[in-house]
């Protein structure tokens, strides 16, 4: 899996909505302490459970993984014309 020029700002964006819709789920805000890697992966599996992407195999279940299903949902969820689409 190649990276994109934009894939930190994607996933930085994801990380952001992501918090938001665990948020709006009734989840607590996630504390300061909390690592990144944390969060992509509390993300990512929230968005399994309620069924807005497909899990990863099991075996394929990493950090870089899930980082890049985060990225690829939010680039489904922004508008074409999106300036980190381009």
């Amino acid at each position: 899996m190649k990276a994109g020029k934009n894939d930190a700002k994607l996933l930085k964006l994801a990380i952001e909505i992501g918090v938001g819709y665990a948020k709006k789920r009734g989840f607590s805000d996630f504390d300061k302490g909390i690592s990144p890697k944390d969060k992509v992966e509390c993300i990512y599996r929230l968005l399994v459970k309620d069924k807005l992407i497909q899990p990863l195999a099991t075996d394929k279940e990493d950090g870089p993984n899930m980082k890049h299903k985060l990225i690829l949902w939010i680039t489904r969820q922004l508008p074409e014309e999106h300036p980190l689409l381009k």
